[in-house]
């Protein structure tokens, strides 16, 4: 797995759900961390 490439997605995505919540836009910021869980998930699961 590479996991500078899932490090730097993960970090844009928590910044991203940082600036939803502070919008307090909390559906939005809870799809993004969601959905970043899910894409490094399956990266990690695609290295099996």
């Amino acid at each position: 797995m590479d996991y500078q490439k899932a490090y730097s997605y993960l970090f844009n995505a928590i910044t991203d759900a940082l600036q939803q919540l502070e919008q307090q836009n909390y559906g939005q910021a809870t799809a993004t961390l969601i959905a970043a869980q899910q894409q490094t998930e399956e990266w990690y699961m695609e290295e099996d």
